[in-house]
C-alpha cells in the first residue's frame, strides 16, 4: 500500500500542501504542549520542589540534596513519564479501534481487555492465585498482562472465524466486559478488609506504582509497535472510506484488522498492567486528534499518541493539585473528565447521523 493508491484531494495541489503543513504544526504544538505538562508535572506535588530544583537535580544531582534527588528520580520523574507512555500508549490503540471497528465510540476497554486484566489483578491481590515463578513484587501485573492477552486471543480466533462481522466483535467485547465485572465483584465480595482495599485502589488507576522497569517495558512495546503502526497508516486511512473502497485500493481489511486488534490489545494490556483501569483516554485523545488534524492517519495516529500522553499528564498535574495535600488516582480525574466529553461525543455522533 502506497501513498500512490489511494486518491488524494486534491492530489499534490499547494492547497493540500498547505493544510497538510498546517496540520503538521498542529501536532508539533501537541508535542510542545505535552513537554511543558510533563515538566510542570514534576515539579508538582507537596514538597515544594521548584524549577531551579528541578534543573539542579536533573543537570547538576551532586549539588542537590539526597532528599530532593529522591524525590526527582525516584517518584516524581518515573510517574510523570508513566503518564506520558500510558497516555501515548491507550490514545494510539483508540485511534485504531476507532478505525478497524468503524465506531466513533469504540476505545481500548470495549473488547473487554481492561476488564480481562482486572480480573486477572483481582486474582493475585485476593487470593495469591498467578504464574509459578513469578516474583512477588510482578504477580499483579503479570497477572492482568496474562489474562488481558488470553482475551485478546479469543478475541483474535473469533475475528478469523467466517461470518464473525466488526458488529459481533464488539457485541462479544461488552459481554466479556460484564463477565469479567462480575467475577471482579465476585472476589471483592470474598475479599479481606486488607487485600479489597488493594483492588480497589487498583481498580481506581494510580501512577504510584511507577519504576524505571515498568517504564522501560512499556517505552521498548512503543518503540515496537508505533513505527508498525504508521507502516499502516495509508491502510487505515483508506479504511476509513469503506471496507469495500479499501480493498478496492488492494487493503487485505481482515489481515488489517487482526493485526491492529493485537497492537491494541498488547498497548492496552501493558498499560493497564502497570498503573490499574483508566478510562476514556483511548476515547476522546483521537476524537482531538482528528478535530486538529483529520482522517489521515499519517498524522492521525501521532496527534492520537500526543493528545492521549498530554491528557494523562495533565491528569496526574490535577490530581496533586485540586485538593492540597491528596494524590487523587489518575483514574478518578480522567472519568471526572472524560464523562462530560463522551456525552458530547455521543451527542455529535447521534446529529451527524440524522
Amino acid at each position: 500500500m502506497t501513498a500512490a493508491t489511494i486518491p488524494q484531494t486534491p492530489g499534490g495541489s499547494a492547497g493540500y500542501r498547505r493544510r497538510h503543513a498546517r496540520r503538521a504544526t498542529l501536532v508539533g504544538a501537541l508535542a510542545v504542549a505535552l513537554l511543558a505538562s510533563l515538566v510542570l508535572d514534576i515539579v508538582s506535588g507537596p514538597s515544594g520542589l521548584g524549577y531551579a530544583d528541578l534543573l539542579r537535580v536533573l543537570l547538576h544531582p551532586d549539588t542537590a540534596s539526597r532528599i530532593d534527588r529522591v524525590i526527582v528520580w525516584d517518584v516524581r520523574l518515573p510517574q510523570a513519564l508513566m503518564a506520558v507512555l500510558v497516555g501515548a500508549a491507550l490514545g494510539l490503540a483508540g485511534a485504531e479501534m476507532q478505525t478497524v471497528l468503524n465506531n466513533p465510540l469504540a476505545s481500548p476497554f470495549t473488547l473487554g481487555v481492561s476488564s480481562a486484566a482486572a480480573f486477572g489483578a483481582a486474582l493475585a491481590i485476593v487470593l495469591g492465585v498467578g504464574l509459578p515463578g513469578v516474583p512477588v513484587a510482578w504477580l499483579v501485573p503479570a497477572n492482568a498482562f496474562v489474562f488481558a492477552l488470553a482475551s485478546v486471543v479469543l478475541l483474535y480466533l473469533l475475528a478469523r472465524w467466517r461470518g464473525f462481522g466488526v458488529e459481533s466483535l464488539v457485541l462479544f467485547g461488552i459481554a466479556l466486559v460484564f463477565a469479567f465485572n462480575a467475577l471482579v465483584a465476585l472476589l471483592q465480595f470474598v475479599a479481606s478488609q486488607d487485600t479489597l482495599q488493594q483492588l480497589v485502589f487498583w481498580t481506581l488507576g494510580s501512577l504510584a506504582r511507577a519504576s524505571w522497569d515498568t517504564l522501560g517495558l512499556l517505552a521498548l512495546a512503543l518503540a515496537i509497535l508505533l513505527p508498525w503502526s504508521m507502516r499502516q497508516s495509508w491502510a487505515l486511512t483508506a479504511l476509513t472510506l469503506g471496507e469495500t473502497r479499501a480493498r478496492s485500493f488492494g487493503v487485505d481489511v481482515a489481515r488489517l484488522r487482526r493485526f491492529s486488534l493485537l497492537r491494541i490489545s498488547l498497548l492496552t494490556a501493558l498499560s493497564v498492567a502497570f498503573v490499574g483501569t483508566i478510562g476514556f483516554i483511548g476515547l476522546i485523545a483521537p476524537h482531538i486528534a482528528r478535530q486538529l488534524v483529520g482522517d489521515d492517519h499519517r498524522l492521525l495516529l501521532p496527534g492520537s499518541v500526543l493528545a492521549g500522553a498530554l491528557i494523562l499528564s495533565l491528569a496526574s498535574v490535577a490530581g496533586k493539585t485540586l485538593i492540597p495535600g491528596v494524590l487523587i488516582p489518575v483514574g478518578i480525574v480522567t472519568a471526572l473528565v472524560g464523562i462530560p466529553l463522551f456525552m458530547l461525543i455521543v451527542a455529535r455522533t447521534r446529529g451527524e447521523q440524522s
